[in-house]
């Protein structure tokens, strides 16, 4: 069975020229938690229309209205493991 989770993604990066702030790239929804991006996990539903249906509603609310097309929608497989080679842990400031 496939879940789509909808998240929001708040952007506080500095990732563009002169240290502007990006909300999409090339690849979509630009996302750096690193760099200050505030990722919001809003809700999972059982089709892509319903977290659409979400995403209508969460762009009259505040703070999602300030960046109404910052909205992912991930299809995940349920009882699939997606993390399967470990994590490494960097020190601040390396």
């Amino acid at each position: 069975m496939i879940v789509y989770p909808l998240w929001h993604v708040g952007h506080q990066n500095e990732a563009g020229p002169d240290g502007a702030t990006v909300h999409i790239d090339e690849d979509g929804v630009f996302i750096d938690e690193q760099d200050g991006d505030d990722v919001k996990l809003l809700g999972i539903y059982s089709t892509e229309e319903k977290a659409e249906e979400c995403i209508v509603r969460a762009r009259l609310l505040p703070g999602f209205q300030d960046e109404p097309e910052c909205f992912v929608i991930v299809p995940y497989l349920l009882d699939d493991d997606t993390w399967e080679d470990g994590f490494v842990r960097i020190p601040s400031g390396e």
